[in-house]
């Protein structure tokens, strides 16, 4: 059964997949851990015939929520798996808006390697769509670098800057931002986004803070500091 056919809404729900990418250079290090579910991600979310990321940018008050052609790989990334996660039973209306309230609380400049991704964003999604949220190990990585930041090599939470170009360029011309006017659903509220990133939790960082992503030369960087690989860089035009 085709992609096409299998994205399609029937008997009033809609699918809800995963799209799965490894961005670490195929190899011993990317096999062994994807082997234990420790691999270094990136992930995004399918409905109908989009597939839905969050990647980072340093345009205050745009959204960093993107969509692309389903298994549009990222610059660096390759292909791992599909997983149906579940279903979606409201309205076509009703979804977008949905994702569009979605993109109002993954704003590009809170992007954060560790503590807001790329899996956050698509756990965030996933649960807002189907009930629940994506699996753990798709984030099990960044994690594990906010629980043992001292002894956690930097290739499990930096992926290696792709240096293709040509990759880097057909991505940026395959996808992009999510555009919309603001959702005025208080069940969907931006305002809790700011509650989490004061108040440290799941959403919040821990480590050192900036106003968000920003450059440093010619580097961009997350709201901690870490370089933002071209993987996770929102499309922006």
């Amino acid at each position: 059964m085709s992609s096409n056919s299998r994205a399609q809404r029937t008997q009033g729900r809609t699918p809800v997949y995963i799209n799965v990418y490894d961005l670490l250079p195929p190899g011993k290090l990317s096999t062994v851990l994807w082997a234990i579910g420790c691999g270094l991600l990136h992930t995004g979310v399918v409905v109908g015939e989009k597939e839905y990321a969050f990647g980072g940018h340093d345009k205050k008050g745009e959204t960093g929520v993107y969509w692309m052609k389903p298994r549009t790989e990222p610059p660096g990334g390759t292909f791992r798996c599909e997983i149906l996660h579940g279903y979606a039973y409201e309205s076509e209306e009703t979804i977008n808006r949905i994702i569009l309230a979605a993109t109002e609380v993954f704003l590009g400049p809170s992007y954060n390697l560790l503590s807001r991704n790329c899996n956050h964003f698509t756990s965030y999604l996933c649960e807002l769509l189907t009930g629940k949220p994506a699996p753990r190990y798709i984030n099990r990585a960044a994690g594990i670098g906010v629980s043992l930041p001292c002894i956690v090599p930097n290739e499990w939470i930096e992926p290696p800057e792709c240096e293709d170009p040509i990759d880097s360029e057909a991505f940026e011309e395959g996808s992009r931002l999510v555009q919309g006017g603001r959702v005025n659903d208080p069940q969907y509220s931006s305002s809790d986004d700011a509650a989490a990133e004061s108040s440290g939790d799941e959403w919040g960082d821990r480590t050192r803070k900036t106003d968000g992503v920003h450059r440093e030369g010619d580097k961009l960087k997350d709201k901690a500091g870490r370089q933002l690989p071209k993987a996770e860089r929102a499309p922006v035009r």
